[in-house]
């Protein structure tokens, strides 16, 4: 049966064909790629360029921005959908917009006293509701490793997160996930690592201490992680990375320690050593 949808999606496919050059630049600068099967990563190729089609990349004075780099962020941002059915999982928002460096926003808290607190700080990404995303591009050109850092996984999860509304930590999950399980893990390694540094501020923990803000960010924090270090996860919050295991539909622990058991030294750093 003829549909419309998969009409429009071939003929932007089409006119917009991607490179064999930047397409091979792309996977030489996305370590985290690697494993994956050659049919997903046509449908990664696919699903980036139907991305790019359908949001405006703002770039501000100093941020220069080619075909290959654009690529670059948007094959991150498919990633994490790459085993999900395509339901507009990022609606809400039509543009992305990249900052030379890291930029100053305004921020504001009530204290359990009732005392609002207002200050700037420094981020190298934002996620508005029902608004653009912020990214400061040195952040997206430093990610894509196995090193527990990447700024658009963080950043499109908190576009996940918001798909219920307010980011809480809770995106939509399938119908074969039951939200007790999700809030079980989910508070408990949330509640464990705030512990970890209610003790010692200056504590080395697992992941990134910034997951300890709030339940938004330690979504989107382990989600950075479950795709970037996946094996650091596992071992610190297993129950974690099984209910996020269950919402991305992949298992990026189970593609990296193929690629390691075929090469023991795939891609060590210092972080994953």
């Amino acid at each position: 049966m003829w549909s419309f949808r998969a009409w429009r999606r071939q003929r932007i496919l089409a006119r917009h064909p991607i490179s064999a050059a930047s397409w091979a630049e792309v996977l030489q600068r996305l370590p985290l790629l690697d494993g994956l099967e050659e049919n997903e990563l046509q449908r990664l190729q696919e699903r980036s360029v139907l991305f790019l089609h359908g949001k405006h990349l703002t770039t501000l004075p100093g941020v220069e921005l080619d075909a290959t780099g654009r690529l670059l962020l948007a094959v991150q941002a498919e990633l994490p959908l790459l085993q999900l059915a395509e339901l507009d999982w990022y609606q809400g928002f039509h543009e992305i917009v990249l900052y030379p460096d890291d930029f100053l926003s305004p921020q504001r808290h009530r204290d359990a006293s009732g005392v609002v607190h207002e200050w700037d700080a420094a981020h190298s990404g934002e996620a508005w509701q029902q608004g653009p995303v912020i990214l400061a591009w040195p952040g997206v050109q430093a990610s894509g490793q196995w090193d527990g850092y990447n700024l658009v996984i963080h950043e499109l999860a908190h576009k996940l997160d918001m798909l219920g509304g307010d980011a809480n930590g809770l995106p939509p999950l399938h119908r074969d996930m039951r939200i007790g399980d999700w809030a079980s893990a989910m508070q408990s390694a949330f509640d464990q690592l705030n512990g970890q540094l209610d003790a010692d501020p200056d504590a080395q923990t697992a992941i990134d201490p910034y997951a300890a803000e709030n339940p938004a960010e330690f979504f989107a924090v382990t989600s950075e992680y479950f795709f970037s270090a996946p094996d650091l996860l596992a071992e610190a919050f297993p129950a974690v990375y099984t209910q996020l295991k269950l919402f991305y539909r992949q298992d990026p622990l189970a593609r990296l320690q193929q690629l390691q058991a075929n090469n023991p030294d795939y891609r060590v750093t210092p972080e994953t050593a």
